[in-house]
Parts: C-alpha cells; sequence; structure tokens
C-alpha cells in the first residue's frame, strides 16, 4: 500500500502536579481553549477538552507522524508554558501538570460517548474523585499499577 492512513484518537487524562485545584470555573474556558489551540498548533485535533479543578480530560486526534508520548509532551508543555506567561490562572498562580498521564484509543463508534462524559465532568466530580476515576480507568482498560505509587 502506497499511503499510510490513520484513525488515531485517545482519551487523555492528566491531573495538575500535586492535583493542586487551580482550574476554577473562572478560568476553565480558557484553559481549555489554551489547550485546544495547542493541539491544533502541533498538527493535533481536539475534538473535546474538559475537566475539573485539579485535572484534564482531552479527546484528541494525533497525526501519524506524532508519537502519543511526544504529542502529550507538546499539549502538556506548551499549554503550561503559555497559560503561565500570559497569567490565566490569575497572579501569582503558576499551572504545572503532573508528570505522566494515562490515555486510552477511543474507536469511531465510542466517541460521541467520551464526548459526553467529558462535557459532563462538573457534574460527575459530585459523585466520585479523580483519584477513584483515574484508577477506574486503569481497572476497566486491564492496566496494572500500584495504588500507592500511581499518584506521586
Amino acid at each position: 500500500m502506497a499511503s499510510t492512513l490513520t484513525h488515531l484518537l485517545y482519551h487523555c487524562i492528566w491531573s495538575t502536579k500535586e492535583r493542586a485545584p487551580l482550574i476554577s470555573l473562572e478560568v476553565e474556558q480558557s484553559v481549555w481553549r489554551v489547550l485546544s489551540a495547542t493541539a491544533r498548533n502541533n498538527g493535533m485535533v481536539a475534538v473535546r477538552i474538559g475537566g475539573v479543578e485539579n485535572h484534564v480530560h482531552a479527546l484528541i486526534h494525533i497525526p501519524k507522524t506524532l508519537s502519543l508520548a511526544e504529542a502529550m509532551k507538546l499539549l502538556k508543555g506548551g499549554s503550561s508554558k503559555y497559560i503561565n506567561r500570559e497569567n490565566i490562572l490569575g497572579p501569582n498562580r503558576r499551572l504545572a501538570w503532573q508528570d505522566g498521564y494515562a490515555a486510552f484509543t477511543v474507536s469511531r463508534s465510542s466517541e460521541s460517548d467520551v464526548v459526553e462524559y467529558i462535557s459532563n465532568q462538573r457534574e460527575h466530580h459530585t459523585k466520585r474523585s479523580f483519584e477513584d476515576e483515574y484508577t477506574a480507568f486503569l481497572d476497566k482498560h486491564g492496566i496494572e499499577y500500584e495504588r500507592d505509587y500511581v499518584f506521586d
């Protein structure tokens, strides 16, 4: 086959450093816009970005020329740099993302379910903590981990 054709859709989840509640209601839409623009500027497509004070969910298409690890490095690094340079969180507030992330492939048939899930994060987190949500995703996808170390 002469062409390389892909559909690389990922549901990525990561938190603020030490899960600090930095993404307030007042700034969350600006943070989501910066993440979307950072994705677009690096050849990705942000289908949906959302979350709550201490973490982000991003449903993103990644181009065939970009590894997942590189995409996450660009997305997290570029967004935090811009957010801090522009003081989006407010004076004397600096955003840092956790070092790691979780990422799960999403089929086209499940895309709308994931979009809805991300859109309802605020309501969802009235009933479940980030830590419980994150480990539930890891369990659902059969990822082995040690709970004592996954949230370093």
